[in-house]
């Protein structure tokens, strides 16, 4: 397994679970010095980051593109692919695909978390279905053209009413036949909505594809009451080979978090 850590580029995100924010050359230079595989960056747009200028920095210090989010599409323009409005939903979609453009240059995946929506009541099978056609094409798009799997996150109840659970996910992916759609597991958002963590990602096997690895309280990891040492078990046991990610708050600041999320992740991967 390897290490990475959040970098947000989207001022309108700064309050969120992210633990570097604006400095990307900065956030890069640190992560690498405090030992980090890779860097997960959430940028504004697809074409707001010069990827020749991030693919320099990634290589002067050692790094790898973990992921890429897009959340952007939602906080700052209330983009969804869920979206009743068939006009709103093909602009989710061209936003979603430069981001996936964007990371597939680097062969990382690229995210959907809150673009993905609500349901309206009483139209969740319509939501579904639009779901469902944009992920295939955007999924089939990103495999086709650069060998990424698209990362599909459950969130908890408060953040969407169409999936918080991480098996009910994977079935439904299997359900509509999404192969290259993979899950992206949120210890933060699992804590909320899952019996048996370790044991959900038991059940996931090869559909997982990413996990954020915060704590209960979304601090960095080992500042809650999370237990991980089954969670690292399970993943080592699933064969597990991808990024344990720091989505999390930079609390009390983003030096802290940092610390003190390697020093936990080195302990767990000992």
């Amino acid at each position: 397994m390897k290490t990475a850590i959040t970098i947000a580029l989207v001022p309108q995100a700064r309050q969120g679970p992210f633990v570097f924010h604006g400095d990307l050359a900065g956030s890069v230079a640190e992560a690498a010095r405090l030992g980090f595989d890779g860097v997960e960056v959430f940028p504004p747009s697809g074409s707001a980051v010069d990827a020749g200028e991030l693919r320099g920095m990634l290589a002067e210090h050692g790094l790898a593109l973990a992921a890429v989010g897009m959340g952007a599409g939602w906080v700052v323009e209330k983009l969804s692919l869920t979206d009743p409005d068939a006009g709103a939903r093909r602009r989710a979609v061209e936003f979603v695909r430069g981001i996936v453009d964007f990371a597939g240059g680097f062969g990382a995946p690229a995210i959907i978390g809150s673009m993905q929506g609500r349901h309206a009541d009483g139209k969740r099978e319509a939501a579904l279905g639009w779901l469902a056609e944009s992920l295939g094409a955007l999924a089939g798009h990103a495999k086709q053209t650069y060998g990424a799997p698209l990362l599909y996150e459950p969130l908890n109840r408060y953040e969407t009413n169409l999936f918080n659970r991480q098996g009910d996910a994977a079935a439904w992916l299997d359900e509509v036949g999404l192969a290259d759609v993979m899950i992206l597991a949120d210890l933060f958002h699992m804590n909320i909505e899952e019996r048996d963590v370790a044991g959900t990602l038991r059940g996931l096997g090869p559909r997982l594809g990413h996990v954020h690895c915060v704590d209960s309280n979304r601090l960095a990891a080992g500042w809650g009451h999370t237990d991980f040492s089954p969670i690292v078990a399970v993943l080592r046991e699933v064969g597990y080979a991808g990024y344990l990610s720091a989505e999390c708050f930079p609390a009390p600041d983003s030096e802290a978090a940092a610390r003190q999320t390697i020093r936990r992740y080195r302990e767990l991967l000992r």
